[in-house]
């Protein structure tokens, strides 16, 4: 008995291409954790290159509090995690989930700059702001690359095809086709 949804949602869902029916695999677990730590690396690193570059560019944003490790780091973190647990999460949804990826991590740096641009309307400096703008968009480059190809979707098991069998299997042989 299936459930028909409304036309509105149905059809958001299909321009979303949220089908709740991917015919690959999901990611590796072991992949995605390290995809995570590849993420958090390299996300970590582009902020302090962000922010050495930026001061040195803008010499008035030295000491700026938004610039200090702990302050951009702790919140860098959260917002990988989100990401690395939303990673498997499309995939599961979605048939073609790099492609709603992708877009989900434009929206999201999009909501990301609000924040940005508040503080840049109470009153912070303009081009601490911008810095802290490109620290988000280079989050979400990062996170997003190293989801996609360090922790990608497998190809869907055909069922013409067995694991190779006995010790004599080369890594070559790893997949044999039934009848050979």
């Amino acid at each position: 008995m299936s459930a028909e949804l409304p036309p509105l949602l149905d059809r958001a869902l299909r321009l979303a291409r949220v089908d709740f029916a991917p015919s690959h695999r999901q990611p590796a677990g072991p992949r995605v954790i390290t995809a995570l730590v590849v993420s958090l690396a390299g996300s970590l690193g582009a902020d302090a290159l962000l922010v050495t570059i930026g001061q040195a560019v803008f010499p008035s944003t030295k000491g700026y509090g938004h610039f200090q490790f702990s302050d951009y780091a702790k919140l860098t973190v959260i917002g990988v995690v989100i990401a690395c647990v939303a990673w498997p999460i499309v995939t599961r949804l979605s048939s073609e989930p790099r492609w709603l990826f992708f877009r989900l991590a434009i929206a999201v740096t999009l909501v990301l700059w609000l924040p940005d641009l508040y503080i840049l309307f109470r009153g912070a400096p303009g081009r601490a702001v911008a810095v802290l703008a490109v620290m988000h968009l280079a989050i979400a480059l990062v996170t997003y690359n190293c989801l996609v190809h360090i922790a990608p979707v497998r190809p869907a098991v055909d069922p013409a095809v067995r694991p190779a069998v006995g010790s004599h299997a080369r890594p070559s042989d790893r997949f044999v086709r039934r009848g050979d």
